[in-house]
């Protein structure tokens, strides 16, 4: 049979839909690779080898009893972000506060995936709350990046990206707040899509900030994140900002971009996405991506959104003071961790010990910053203030939006740094959503694709794709067809990475 973990998630589907393979012994061989390399990569913190056999067994008996697949995905294995609810495996957020909580329901991403026959491997390592740009936030530990094992995977959700890289994992769930499904995918060399806010429901999505929060599908390429990406979205009723229309087009669009043909698409390149800050490896890996895009007969427009400067600033004003008032439901109260119960102290000092021994420094950073920003006297002054610009950048993609079909930039402006490099320079590691923050705040499509690797160290660099509310197809059409043309003759970009072993 070969490596089954090699496959692409069409692949395996095929072979598991043909009964050429059964899905038992596809999750079984993904369970044996996380067995031989996770102990060096910490993708996961949950493996449910038991479940996923399970729901792989259930797979094959549907389709041996003659009965249809139940999605273009049933039987194919996937990580997911341990963020989403999971009725029968914990779901901790990478946080000591909730450890092993297991909550009593799934979430609409959960239950989605299991509908459609979806093999749920795990629960992958993220930042605190999703709350870093490293995977260093976790409170169980860093996860590391399968193209060097001494460099971060990107955050929040680098667990998920490093199960892709390190083929763990076909498929894999992840959330962008401000980058997290993006810019892990840019320095991991995958591909991970952030759908258009309210594309995919939060419910069951542990909340950081819930106005930037939103689900989104990874995988190693461009088809496979489509696939994914029709199998989670759509309408919810149980969230209030799901978006009560159909689901754009991503599979057929991905498949019109493989044929590699850009005529009449137009391209826009933020002229504000360069220079100081960035390196030079990752700069010239993007314009080569450009010129790519030009031979296969896009047009390339330069673009100027004067206001994405102050996305960063923004964006960390409104996001942690989401925070402070989403996180203040771990009160020791209700569920999670609890502290200096002992009969003597009051509840106020019970839920006091109980935050300061739960959470993280990254987090109780964000909670003050949060805090004080919505403070009297304060409110306008920041987080009203913020909310303008926040205005202001929407209408920059708008504006941006009239003249062109898709915007383009680096997705980070470095690739990945050492493990520790940043940990106490708060500044700096934010400075790793630069690019990527400005789509979350409008509430926009974007997703990244991995374009090459950086002349300095060899590691993967992404192209980043912005499209407009609902059009989340025109940006999987553009990277499908750049694929295509980077992949032609040098086989696919997953497949550079160092091997691991065995």
């Amino acid at each position: 049979m070969g490596d089954l973990t090699r496959l692409t998630a069409a692949e395996l589907a095929a072979k598991v839909h043909s009964r050429e393979v059964s899905a038992v012994e596809v999750a079984q061989a993904h369970l044996d690779r996380i067995a031989a390399v996770d102990g060096r990569v910490h993708a996961f913190l949950h493996v449910d080898a038991e479940g996923a056999l399970a729901a792989a067994r259930a797979v094959d008996e549907a389709l041996d009893s003659g009965e249809a697949p139940a999605s273009p995905l049933a039987g194919v294995p996937l990580a997911l972000k341990d963020v989403f609810a999971t009725r029968d495996m914990p779901t901790t957020c990478g946080s000591k506060i909730l450890d092993g909580w297991v909550p009593p329901y799934d979430a609409t991403v959960t239950r989605r995936l299991r509908e459609a026959g979806v093999v749920i491997l795990g629960k992958t390592n993220m930042d605190e709350f999703a709350m870093g740009s490293s995977t260093e936030n976790s409170a169980y530990g860093p996860t590391r990046n399968p193209w060097d094992l001494d460099r971060i995977p990107g955050g929040s959700g680098g667990g998920s990206s490093a199960a892709l890289a390190a083929f763990e994992a076909p498929l894999a769930i992840g959330t962008d707040t401000g980058g997290s499904i993006r810019q892990p995918g840019a320095v991991t060399g995958t591909v991970g899509a952030k759908p258009t806010y309210g594309g995919v429901s939060r419910y069951g999505l542990v909340a950081f900030s819930s106005s930037l929060d939103q689900g989104g599908p990874c995988g190693r390429t461009v088809l496979d994140t489509a696939l994914l990406h029709e199998v989670i979205a759509g309408h919810d009723p149980l969230d209030s900002t799901s978006i009560d229309a159909p689901v754009p087009p991503v599979v057929a669009a991905a498949r019109e971009g493989a044929a590699g043909d850009l005529t009449g698409v137009r391209v826009g390149v933020v002229r504000e996405f360069a220079g100081e800050g960035y390196q030079p490896g990752v700069l010239a890996a993007f314009h080569a991506a450009v010129e790519q895009l030009r031979a296969l007969g896009a047009e390339i427009v330069e673009v100027s959104c004067p206001h994405f400067t102050y996305a960063l600033p923004a964006y960390y004003l409104i996001a942690p003071s989401e925070c402070s008032s989403n996180l203040a439901r771990f009160d020791a109260m209700r569920y999670g961790l609890r502290v200096g119960d002992d009969g003597s102290r009051s509840a106020e000092d019970v839920m006091a010990l109980t935050r300061e021994a739960g959470f993280g420094p990254e987090v109780k950073r964000r909670i003050m910053i949060g805090t004080y920003a919505l403070s009297s006297g304060y409110y306008d002054a920041y987080y009203g203030q913020a909310q303008k610009v926040r205005t202001l950048i929407s209408r920059d993609f708008a504006a941006a939006f009239e003249r062109v079909d898709v915007l383009v930039s680096p997705t980070t402006p470095t690739t990945a740094f050492r493990i520790g490099e940043r940990v106490d320079d708060p500044m700096a590691m934010y400075l790793s959503d630069l690019c990527t923050i400005p789509a979350n705040l409008a509430g926009n499509a974007a997703m990244s694709v991995p374009c090459g690797l950086a002349e300095e160290d060899g590691l993967p660099v992404g192209l980043q794709i912005m499209a407009p509310a609902m059009r989340d197809h025109r940006m999987y059409r553009v990277a499908a067809a750049y694929e295509v043309a980077r992949d032609a003759g040098a086989g696919r970009f997953a497949d550079r990475a160092p091997e691991l072993g065995a």
